[in-house]
């Protein structure tokens, strides 16, 4: 039954974020994800009934869904947003959404490119790092990025438009980053962490920058490994950030407006990788973590919003 300030939503899309894995091991920014409980993860979502003010029938919402085929939203505790009118679903859990918005304010508010400056990014083809590395074109500067086959480094650099991409898996990283990025890194946006990482502390100009987004790398569970040459933040004169998305929630309309329109313009591209069915998710989840894909994972839910059972209460991933 929905309560008195609440609104019934059918989960259309789900999104795939390696984050999810942290939330399910441990405590981090937010509270682990306790067994038999909801895997939490961004959604998107139409409102099927409403007797909230915030949310009217057929409204278009994202946000924390988490693993499943229906949500409540509620003016406390699971706020959804709606997104600007006429948004695409794929958009909504995509290019607005954690990775398109990371991509933007890592970049600008804490990487913060001046033109002619050479950009690095980690993970250049996934939905994060190829959209991060757009902007930095768009700002006048120069970027390379990595990735882990020669198919994805032709996409970063033919579609996204990089200037240069390294296949990790067969490249010496730290010898190519001496030749491609020969004035040294003034912006390193990491989503990998690991050797990546110390080899672009090495290559480093200068009072250089490292935006620390994420460490795809050291997710498989076993010790985290920090850099053994991070003392070349000293040498350097440099500074690593990390930062999350939330800081910025204030400033979202303004970041989705900014995306919106560099799309249109086709100064940022951005694909989704969408398979069908809640039976799919366990697998497109694991995807991102075997490189096999460009862009961003997504789930698309087959359930029809306008069926009229089991809309009661929610039913949680398994």
């Amino acid at each position: 039954m929905v309560g008195t300030w609440e609104a019934l939503v059918a989960v259309r899309y789900l999104s795939m974020d390696p984050t999810i894995r942290g939330w399910l091991e441990r405590d981090t920014y937010l509270p682990r994800v306790e067994e038999g409980a909801v895997i939490r993860s961004l959604g998107v979502g139409q409102v099927v009934t409403s007797r909230s003010d915030r949310y009217t029938e057929g409204d278009l919402v994202s946000g924390m869904t988490g693993w499943q085929e229906w949500t409540i939203a509620d003016d406390d505790q699971r706020q959804l947003q709606v997104p600007p009118q006429g948004t695409d679903p794929l958009d909504a859990v995509g290019l607005f959404g954690p990775t398109g918005l990371a991509a933007y304010f890592g970049l600008l508010e804490v990487g913060r490119p001046v033109a002619g400056e050479t950009v690095l990014v980690s993970g250049a083809a996934g939905a994060t790092g190829s959209v991060a590395g757009q902007i930095a074109k768009h700002r006048g500067c120069r970027v390379v990025g990595t990735a882990g086959s020669d198919d994805k480094c032709r996409t970063v650099v033919e579609e996204y438009g990089f200037d240069d991409c390294i296949n990790y898996r067969t490249e010496e990283v730290r010898s190519r980053l001496r030749d491609v990025c020969s004035d040294g890194i003034d912006v390193f946006f990491d989503n990998v962490g690991g050797d990546i990482l110390e080899a672009a502390l090495s290559n480093l100009a200068r009072h250089g920058r490292i935006v620390i987004c994420g460490a795809i790398s050291q997710y498989d569970g076993a010790e985290p490994r920090g850099p053994r040459n991070y003392t070349q933040l000293i040498i350097r004169r440099a500074r690593m950030e990390g930062f999350l998305v939330f800081d910025h929630a204030d400033r979202y309309p303004q970041a989705i407006a900014d995306l919106g329109r560099w799309a249109a313009e086709g100064i940022v591209r951005h694909h989704v990788d969408v398979v069908n069915g809640f039976e799919q998710v366990p697998a497109a989840f694991c995807r991102l973590f075997t490189g096999d894909k460009i862009g961003k994972n997504a789930v698309k839910l087959d359930r029809d919003p306008d069926r009229q059972d089991d809309r009661g209460g929610r039913r949680p991933c398994g």
